[in-house]
């Protein structure tokens, strides 16, 4: 299989646990886009069910497939949220924010009774920090907000480039609340609990790309198939 098709098996081993009735919440990214596309099949087909997306993207693509919305105003309580990770380690901890969406995926998953990650087999680490933590910060104030993830960063041993995100056109990135993502080249992160905690004490920091303690679960798909992780 190509990590596309690994992507769409997860998916679609996820896709199992939706039953109607289910006030789910959509995320964000390449991997959900497919648990998007397996659900408007369903819903074609007569299942029912009311979604809250996490991004733009995702609204429009489940709105254009069909698919019941509705917001966290309305429905501010969810039973199940299915997302995909850019890193799924120990204890089912994550790194998201790779796409851009992680405030809006962690108020979503805040709300869900559940939450579910759909990943290919490669997303699977020992360690968190491989691939860089994104960290949403305000414009305003930027280059305090830098300093201090820079030392928080230091008094926990991590070091690393931290990278303001881009576009390909070379026009920084601004998140769909109108924010910047400030990406750390960590490489690993013994405690993650601890940067979390430290990351939440600066003003400028919106929200940070380490999600520990949402998922119940993780459908992994690699060449000899999809398995399913559980919690410690």
């Amino acid at each position: 299989m190509t990590p596309d098709d690994m992507k769409r098996e997860a998916a679609r081993a996820a896709l199992a646990h939706v039953e109607s009735g289910m006030r789910l919440g959509l995320g964000h990214g390449s991997t959900t886009k497919h648990f998007v596309d397996l659900l408007g099949e369903k819903v074609r087909d007569g299942l029912d069910v009311i979604c809250v997306p996490a991004s733009e993207f995702t609204h429009d693509q489940a709105k254009g497939l069909g698919i019941p919305l509705t917001t966290l105003d309305e429905t501010p309580e969810l039973d199940l949220a299915v997302d995909g990770a850019d890193e799924i380690g120990p204890a089912l901890g994550l790194i998201k924010g790779g796409g851009g969406a992680l405030l809006r995926e962690k108020i979503v998953a805040a709300a869900a009774a559940s939450m579910l990650v759909i990943a290919d087999e490669s997303k699977v680490v020992p360690v968190l920090g491989r691939f860089p933590l994104p960290v949403e910060v305000i414009p305003f104030g930027f280059g305090a907000t830098r300093a201090a993830v820079e030392r928080i960063a230091a008094k926990l041993g991590l070091s690393g480039e931290l990278r303001l995100r881009h576009q390909p056109d070379g026009l920084v990135f601004v998140t769909d609340g109108g924010h910047h993502i400030l990406d750390c080249h960590f490489q690993q992160i013994p405690d993650p609990a601890a940067l979390a905690a430290g990351l939440s004490t600066i003003p400028g920091v919106v929200e940070h790309g380490l999600f520990l303690g949402y998922a119940k679960g993780a459908y992994v798909a690699g060449s000899s198939g999809v398995r399913f992780i559980g919690p410690a």
